[in-house]
């Protein structure tokens, strides 16, 4: 009898570790399919250079997907991808130079479900002479208000620091989106939609900023 309730629940966790394997893998491509489509609208509007950038989606607590260090942004496949943990193994080695960033926004805000580094060039060129950015248009004013420019000063230690000092700065601010002085723009979402929707706002408005200068 004893015999049969150890094969009865030997079976029985098998198949709950089974449908549970399934799921995950099913989010997982789910993920991936989002982040195909993400990489690709943010490439067409040049927010993403050739090998510039980094999206992930956070799958648990304590993993996360996101692009290889050479993963090209119009055509990303599964195999520019991968799906790290918070503890560190072979996987990380391959993966994007930003890493250590995403991990530490998951770690520390609950609302981060998505996240980019992007080189939105309009955005990337105003921050270059201005130390905020207040947008002028409707749209941009609405969404963000005063956003300050973060200067990271010395760039020859920046991807030691960023991690922390990123991730501080959006705790501190409280906001979801960073812009770095000739760097790039830093922003989570709860979704893939809101965060490249922030990102073009943001860089629209930059634009409309510098075309005032031109034709004033």
């Amino acid at each position: 009898m004893y015999q049969i309730f150890l094969t009865f629940d030997f079976k029985f966790l098998s198949i709950i570790t089974n449908k549970s394997l399934k799921r995950s893998n099913l989010e997982i491509e789910k993920h991936i399919e989002t982040i195909q489509k993400l990489s690709l609208s943010m490439f067409r509007k040049n927010f993403f250079g050739i090998f510039h950038g980094s999206v992930s989606a956070k799958i648990a607590q304590n993993k996360f997907l996101i692009n290889k260090k050479y993963a090209i942004f119009d055509n990303i496949t599964k195999n520019d991808l991968v799906v790290l943990y918070d503890k560190k193994d072979y996987r990380w080695n391959e993966a994007s130079i930003d890493s250590e960033i995403h991990l530490n926004i998951y770690k520390n805000i609950f609302e981060a479900k998505y996240i980019a580094f992007a080189m939105s060039p309009y955005t990337v060129s105003y921050s270059l002479n201005h130390s905020y950015i207040m947008p002028k248009d409707f749209f941009g004013e609405e969404k963000f208000g005063k956003i300050k420019i973060y200067d990271p000063k010395n760039f020859d230690d920046w991807y030691e620091r960023a991690p922390y000092e990123i991730c501080n700065h959006m705790i501190n601010e409280k906001t979801n989106i960073m812009i770095i002085k000739g760097y790039g723009v830093v922003a989570y979402s709860r979704t893939a939609q809101e965060l490249v929707k922030d990102i073009a706002l943001l860089d629209n408005s930059c634009k409309i900023l510098q075309y005032e200068k031109i034709y004033s």
